[in-house]
């Protein structure tokens, strides 16, 4: 199996048994905070995660979560070292040096950095057509650089929506609070208007600690992505013109050698007879 997916199922098994283990415990800490008439001091677990309620046990953790989990992910996929390795040039230079132009698909087939897999599809589909191969290359790392953008899209949509996840826990809370005063005919108790007032707080709270993380990391991964794709351009432009010099070079030795420095083959004579010469007479 792929490294990448056991990487993924090991995160998505871990982030579950957390949240259900934060879940386990908030049910533990209602129940005993019930048994002992909540005489005691409050946690910051059970201020921040159990006050929350639903809206922080199902929603907005495991969000926070997937937040975690993605940025694990792309921190291990967008590197410089793996998107755009220093001696990548070389490489494909020598590849075609020693194994010729036919030759570079299947030596790069493994690699995945920008360079590689342009290359090499460029080299697949165009042959040695090298004014066409340029604009396929261009074209390769185009697409590589949008498909990644379009892979980190989704941490902009968790910081676009985890707020407005936070928002309609602040609404669910403040209407909580307002059902407990008209229970009582406008004079509740404190205690009676924690409870709302907790799930409107800590629910804004959630959603802005996970929205800036997210919206940050997202900005961080699109300039480097952006910045590698630049790079690529240039570092394939040269590696296109190496492989041209190669190219000519290996035409220029194919080539049969002749001029003044070779010697000329001699005709030999018919045999069983001598060539004679016969002057005009006079």
């Amino acid at each position: 199996m792929n490294k990448g997916i056991l990487l993924k199922l090991f995160f998505m098994a871990a982030a579950l048994v957390v949240v259900v283990m934060i879940l386990i415990t908030a049910a533990k800490t209602d129940f005993n905070g019930a048994v002992a008439g909540l005489t005691r001091p409050k946690t910051y677990f059970e201020q921040f995660f159990v006050a929350g309620g639903p809206v922080v046990w199902f929603v907005l953790l495991p969000m926070s979560m997937v937040t975690v989990y993605l940025t694990t992910e792309y921190c291990f996929v967008i590197r410089r070292k793996k998107l755009l390795p220093d001696d990548i040039c070389g490489t494909i230079a020598d590849i075609t040096r020693q194994a010729g132009l036919a030759q570079l698909p299947v030596r790069l087939a493994e690699k995945s950095d920008f360079i590689s897999v342009a290359v090499s599809g460029a080299v697949s589909k165009c042959g040695g057509d090298l004014s066409r191969m340029r604009s396929m290359v261009i074209e390769s790392l185009q697409e590589q650089a949008l498909a990644l953008l379009r892979r980190i899209e989704w941490m902009n949509i968790m910081g676009n929506v985890s707020p407005m996840v936070g928002l309609f826990g602040t609404v669910l809370g403040i209407i909580k609070m307002f059902n407990a005063m008209a229970a009582v005919g406008g004079q509740p108790h404190p205690s009676q208007l924690a409870g709302g007032i907790s799930i409107a707080l800590v629910t804004t709270l959630w959603g802005l600690m996970i929205a800036i993380p997210a919206l940050t990391i997202h900005g961080v991964f699109q300039n480097r992505i952006e910045m590698l794709a630049s790079e690529s351009a240039e570092q394939a432009e040269k590696t296109l013109s190496q492989i041209a010099y190669t190219l000519r070079e290996q035409k220029r030795t194919e080539q049969p050698k002749s001029g003044p420095g070779q010697p000329i083959a001699e005709i030999p004579p018919k045999s069983g007879g001598t060539i004679r010469t016969s002057m005009p007479s006079s």
